[in-house]
């Protein structure tokens, strides 16, 4: 209950930014409710007072303002148009004032779903890194969309729905228990069984509601996961066995939504009886007075209108609530992201030349889910423009080096350094912008090229664009390519082969104006493009244009044939093939490779 009330206050806290359009909404909604009390009221003061000349039930003060306009009974007779004119008044004004009640409450839930989102978004962009590994890419995406709906969905309509029940209500009261006091307490006899219904309708909706939101989110993350790997599941032939796992997670949210529909059955059903038997109950009773003489036409038709004006809000009550529930669940889902802590900041980091060595001192690590080492007493030394190259068998910690690098996870035991500094007083920002990954698999937005190039720059210039591009040696599948730098290359470089999607993942940053020793960039994966015509991408090339050291992870298996000795390869027959590619094609000048400096082993 306490999280619940929580999660009600951050909804009205992110309202009260919007107060002015809230209030004027709350206003408007009381001018609707007295306005829709008039109208019975004026029928009723038709049909007793000007028709049938029984005593005006208007209030002193009210009726002597009307003959000082020189509104009388007789003149009423005689000008009974004048009665359907305010009638027609009436219900513009109520109109008027419903536009006006819509508007501002959209106006205000528009701005707290579009303050929620962009808070929600910018959250997610500050959290770490580890806290990313365990969500699941799916069930974020409904929190950020369908949840935050929900919210807005509460604010725009069912909000100002409460207290204009509440209002219905007492309003009424007022009016029918001056007509009279047995007559309204039989009028309303069965609207306490009404509150009740929805209350017990609340109470069930929100539980079921909770289960069945996360449902979606299952069934979305399964959905999100087969279409981002579709190529690896055909590749595989795995598509009934997808099918499958879909089928269990759709059927699986069809039985929670059933039983959220049927409870929505029941509290409908139940609530259209009673309402139905309540106005029953009234047109009775108030029709057996009205024959003894014992109340007015007008009386009858009174009772019977605010009866039938207060039972549908009251009805609705029951639809509020669970739409309330489902908001406040829909917030506390939110607020799970909201509440995940930040990376800390860091004041006073420092921001120093990264062209140092690179310095691994005894470091082990341990992934926090489970706490296994990954890493152990792990040292070795970078020199500043030397590449060196990282195997070992598949999850013997050569990635983990390099999330380490950039800070993604924190060393758990030892030090790293570059230049002497070390890593954890080096500010995140500063360091993950000047060291590079290119990952094994480079992720391409569906943009055009120069998009994708210059993606970390708002304005990159021509020549920066152009310059990163050469420096990856990218220029010729772009210039082939059917708009050049215009080319859309579809969703995660869809349209691109493989090898045209690893040099966009060597490419440097085009618009940050870095020195030659300030950027460094470690390849997770070493390897050539398919399908590619431009010359292949040594580490040589690149450090040829930007001069800083290179540690690449290789998961490649050392074969026994070449000899890897002081970076050179011999084939089988004893030739020395450094300055090749592969497969023995002799390279441009400009792209021969160096002599590197590699160490073997595992890490």
């Amino acid at each position: 209950m306490k999280k619940q009330s929580g999660a009600m206050r951050d909804i009205l806290r992110m309202a009260a930014r919007y107060r002015g359009a809230f209030a004027g909404a709350l206003l408007s909604t009381v001018a609707v409710v007295l306005l829709g009390f008039v109208t019975p009221l004026l029928l009723a003061e038709t049909i007793d007072c000007v028709l049938s000349g029984k005593p005006t039930s208007l209030s002193a003060p009210l009726a002597n303002l009307l003959r000082s306009f020189g509104v009388c009974r007789s003149w009423l007779r005689e000008n009974l148009w004048a009665l359907g004119i305010a009638l027609i008044a009436l219900h513009l004004l109520n109109g008027l004032f419903s536009y006006f009640k819509g508007r501002l409450n959209a106006v205000a839930s528009e701005g707290v779903a579009r303050d929620l989102r962009e808070q929600l978004y910018g959250h997610l962009q500050r959290l770490p890194f580890a806290w990313h590994v365990k969500a699941e890419t799916g069930d974020l995406i409904q929190r950020c969309t369908s949840d935050v709906d929900t919210v807005r969905r509460f604010l725009a309509a069912q909000l100002m729905e409460i207290f204009n029940a509440l209002l219905m209500v007492a309003v009424a009261l007022v009016i029918l228990l001056r007509r009279s006091v047995s007559l309204t307490l039989i009028s309303l006899v069965l609207v306490p069984f009404l509150f009740a219904f929805a209350a017990w309708f609340f109470r069930m909706v929100q539980k079921n509601f909770r289960e069945a939101d996360e449902s979606e989110g299952r069934m979305s993350a399964v959905l999100q996961e087969n279409l981002s790997g579709v190529r690896v599941v055909r590749a595989f032939g795995q598509q009934e066995r997808e099918v499958e796992k879909f089928d269990a997670v759709s059927e699986d949210y069809r039985r929670k939504s059933r039983r959220l529909i049927d409870l929505l059955s029941i509290y409908w059903g139940g609530g259209d009886m009673l309402s139905m038997l309540q106005q029953a109950i009234t047109l009775l009773v108030c029709t057996l007075l009205a024959i003894r003489g014992e109340i007015t036409v007008g009386s009858l038709v009174l009772f019977t209108s605010y009866v039938s004006q207060l039972l549908w809000p009251i009805r609705q009550l029951g639809r509020t609530l669970s739409e309330t529930g489902k908001s406040v669940v829909a917030m506390e889902r939110i607020r799970t992201i909201l509440d995940a802590p930040e990376e800390p900041p860091e004041p006073d980091a420092l921001k120093p030349d990264l062209s140092g060595d690179i310095v691994f001192d005894h470091v082990s690590f341990a992934y926090p889910d489970d706490g296994v080492p990954v890493l152990k007493d792990v040292s070795f030394t970078i020199p500043a423009g030397k590449t060196v190259a990282v195997l070992g068998a598949t999850g013997s910690g050569k990635s983990t080096l390099m999330l380490l690098l950039q800070r993604l996870y924190e060393p758990t035991g030892g030090m790293i350094s570059i230049g002497g500094v070390p890593l954890d007083h080096i500010d995140r920002a500063w360091l993950r912008s000047r060291v590079g990954l290119v990952l094994q698999e480079p992720f391409l937005y569906s943009r055009t090229i120069r998009e994708n190039v210059g993606i970390v720059q708002k304005h990159p210039s021509e020549e920066s664009i152009e310059r990163a591009v050469n420096i990856a040696s990218a220029a010729g599948f772009i210039k082939r390519a059917e708009k050049g730098y215009e080319t859309v290359v579809g969703e995660r470089g869809v349209t691109l082969s493989g090898g045209q999607k690893q040099r966009f993942g060597h490419r440097p940053d085009p618009g940050a104006g870095y020195t030659h020793h300030d950027l460094r960039r470690f390849p997770l994966r070493c390897g050539y493009g398919d399908g590619c015509e431009d010359p292949p991408l040594p580490g040589g090339a690149l450090r040829q244009r930007q001069h800083y050291p290179d540690l690449t992870p290789h998961h490649h298996p050392v074969q026994s044939g070449p000899d890897h000795r002081d970076g050179k390869r011999k084939d089988r027959s004893g030739g020395n093939t450094r300055g090749t590619d592969p497969e023995g094609r002799r390279l441009p000048a400009d792209l021969q490779d160096p002599v590197r400096k590699r160490k073997g082993g595992r890490s």
